[in-house]
């Protein structure tokens, strides 16, 4: 019978608005951040398989939107499988937690906003440039068990 060597645990944050940004937690302190521009369906179970082999991943918290439409159902799809299937924990907030607030990119120069705790569209004729950060310590994030991705869609 082989022993399963002791692996560290940690927490993961995901954030993947326009590109991926994953940060690992040891103890709540962020100690490594990842970032990439990889089609989410690709990467996800890449770097999944990766971080399986070094460490006991215990909770993930993951930003359910709003963002790009593909991108948030494939996020939660591959975490609520995870949920499931490895018991793995899993919580959620709005991206605007790790964009200071800073609107999103949903299409053309339409962009994602948030004014007195409401998610609107807006027009910005100039690109907007958001920058994508995670906190140093993963109990400042406001993350609730309501993991369903939020999706604000225009209509067509």
């Amino acid at each position: 019978m082989l022993l399963k060597k002791h692996l560290p645990n940690i927490d993961i944050v995901i954030v993947s608005l326009s590109k991926i940004k994953i940060g690992l937690y040891k103890d709540s302190i962020l100690f490594e951040e990842i970032e990439t521009n990889e089609k989410t369906s690709e990467y996800l179970p890449k770097i999944y398989n990766e971080l399986i082999k070094k460490y006991n991943i215990e909770r993930i918290v993951y930003s359910r939107g709003p963002g790009s439409f593909m991108s948030l159902k494939l996020t939660y799809v591959f975490l609520k499988t995870l949920n499931i299937s490895k018991n793995i924990k899993l919580f959620a907030c709005d991206g605007f937690v790790f964009t200071n607030n800073s609107p999103i990119k949903a299409m053309g120069n339409l962009y994602f906003v948030k004014e007195n705790g409401k998610i609107s569209l807006k027009k910005f004729e100039n690109e907007v440039e958001t920058q994508i950060s995670l906190p140093k310590n993963i109990n400042l994030i406001k993350y609730d068990e309501n993991i369903e991705p939020l999706y604000i869609l225009p209509a067509v």
